[in-house]
């Protein structure tokens, strides 16, 4: 199947990275799942929308881990033909004065409401063009500066160009989603500026009207910047001269002032980020739309049929879970046992561990980088052991993959792998490698516990505890991001820190872990091991009040309404 016709008038959604199905490795973690998340909630929704990313031939990467936690990236290899279809469309952009021609292939999302929305995925592997830009497809998140900036004009003029060749020609909104894809309000701009003779203020208008920017993130290093005489070299002479007449460049191409600069509508991911962004970007309106995940996708199955038993349509209107607070307790942990089980099974098979059922579950997943600190749990080996000991018996899993080029993250995992060694037999730890989307919903959908710990204010929003949610999972988390937003301590999960004692600084690591392990001693394992009623009463308020509004189909709703609508 596939789309011959376009819509008549569609909104346009650029990422670097989509995660579309866990074979495709098109996505590197949370901006892509997140990407694949608002696709499908369109589909589900009867929204009209187009997806448009990379190809991404060689994925991000594949990772094998030793003995020692020492992690080898391998090239991620999938069949393209098995997943896609190859598009007629082609389009030109211009690369450091080169003519680089791309093609589209095409993946379909087909919702609950019958809308299928189509996902371009642009292709520069074509004989015709030089051989370094043949690879500028390959790598997600791969290369120097050089080829990063090259992806970006791909994806981001090549992008609109290749939503005009294949008959887009009411697009009412294009959504950037982070800085990579700035480049298409560029290319707005140099078309109204440079064809049509606009003054620049009307070009600015007509641009804005157009656009949507989200950005992503609070750390000042995970907005994309170019030096100018890189920017020079690889952009063509109309988007240059655009550049300069936009006069927001300081020094260097920064993607989000571009994406800042030439839209109508820019938010954060959470209402805490929201005030991060504003007061790093303090010269523009900056509103909030909380992210959330696709419902059915981070549902395991026995919550899936659970759901479609006591909520029906449920996929269609996940508010509908709101309702769960009329399933029976024992049906819940029920499902929960089930999701459990499956999870350990993996963990065995794969960690060659001896994991079991009836063993209160922790579950960690995420990039390993240092300010997402997944060594808090091991700041104090010897109280963790005599918790398990006092307490009850205690199993961690970990999954994530380390950026290439972060040694201190890929270092991290080797101590996680140190420290598991210490604390056998007396509690149980696994780290498991390829953390995607299968293996995220099996932990967060088999875990009991679900933590986080990043160091705030770093985390703009973070999912991986709403997919949780989902799977009546609770939390103990930092108070960042979205658990900001959740007000009910003790009721769908518990909180590290106060919000009466500011989040504005960075917390210290050994208070934090202090509040951690008095948490789990006094608080989390004796509800879990001493009343079993009460904790599932916890689960099913974590999928009632958390899962029913942490969701993509309510936030493409905001979207929808802030957003897209005519301002």
């Amino acid at each position: 199947m596939k789309v011959d016709r376009p819509a008549p008038q569609t909104v346009a959604y650029f990422s670097m990275e989509v995660a579309l199905e866990s074979p495709l490795p098109t996505y590197s973690g949370g901006l892509g799942v997140l990407a694949g998340d608002m696709l499908r909630s369109a589909a589900d929704l009867g929204l009209s929308m187009v997806g448009v990313t990379l190809l991404h031939r060689k994925g991000y990467f594949s990772q094998r881990l030793d003995d020692d936690g020492r992690q080898y990236e391998e090239p991620a290899t999938w069949s393209i033909e098995q997943y896609l279809h190859l598009t007629e469309s082609t389009c030109q952009v211009e690369v450091e004065g080169r003519p680089v021609t791309v093609r589209a292939w095409q993946y379909l999302i087909t919702g609950a409401s019958g809308t299928v929305v189509p996902v371009l995925l642009l292709d520069t592997d074509l004989p015709c063009n030089d051989p370094y830009d043949r690879t500028l497809t390959d790598n997600l998140y791969g290369g120097d500066q050089r080829y990063r900036l090259c992806q970006e004009v791909i994806l981001g003029v090549g992008g609109v160009r290749m939503l005009r060749a294949m008959g887009y020609t009411r697009i009412v909104r294009f959504h950037m989603n982070e800085g990579h894809a700035a480049l298409l309000a560029l290319e707005l701009f140099a078309e109204q500026f440079k064809q049509m003779l606009q003054r620049r203020e009307d070009a600015i208008n007509l641009v804005k009207h157009l656009c949507v920017f989200t950005t992503h993130t609070p750390l000042p290093a995970g907005h994309d910047q170019f030096p100018l005489d890189l920017a020079q070299r690889v952009l063509s002479a109309d988007q240059w001269e655009a550049l300069h007449a936009l006069s927001c460049c300081n020094g260097s191409l920064n993607m989000t002032h571009v994406g800042l600069h030439l839209s109508d509508y820019v938010n954060g991911v959470t209402k805490r980020h929201r005030e991060v962004s504003r007061t790093m970007f303090p010269d523009h309106a900056i509103g909030s739309i909380t992210n959330g995940v696709h419902s059915p996708t981070w549902t395991a199955a026995p919550f899936r049929a659970l759901y479609d038993r006591y909520t029906p349509a449920w996929r269609e209107d996940n508010f509908l879970l709101r309702y769960a607070l009329g399933i029976p307790l024992d049906a819940i942990q029920q499902a929960h046992d089930e999701a459990k089980r499956s999870l350990i099974t993996e963990v065995n098979r794969t960690a060659n561990a001896v994991f079991d059922l009836h063993t209160f579950t922790i579950g960690f997943a995420r990039r390993a980088t240092a300010y997402k600190r997944p060594d808090l749990l091991f700041y104090n080996l010897e109280r963790l052991r005599q918790i398990s000991a006092r307490r009850g018996p205690l199993q961690v899993i970990f999954s994530g993959k380390a950026h290439p080029r972060d040694e201190e993250g890929k270092a991290l995992i080797q101590k996680i792998f140190r420290w598991a060694k210490e604390l056998a037999p007396e509690v149980k730890v696994a780290y498991l490698p390829n953390y995607n989307m299968d293996l995220g919903l099996l932990l967060t959908s088999g875990a009991d516990l679900w933590l986080n710990t990043p160091q705030p204010p770093y985390e703009a929003s973070g999912t991986s505890g709403m997919k949780a949610a989902h799977n009546g999972v609770p939390s103990l988390s930092v108070l960042d991001g979205w658990w900001l937003e959740v007000p009910l301590q003790g009721v769908t999960g518990w909180a590290i820190g106060s919000r009466d004692n500011g989040t504005s600084f960075e917390r210290r690591d050994d208070k934090d872990a202090e509040e951690l392990y008095s948490t789990l001693e006094e608080t989390i394992l004796p509800l879990y091991y001493g009343d079993p009623v009460h904790w599932t009463e916890l689960m099913r308020f974590t999928i009632a009040l958390n899962a029913s509004f942490f969701n993509t189909h309510r936030m493409l709703q905001e979207y929808v309404t802030h957003a897209y609508r005519d301002r």
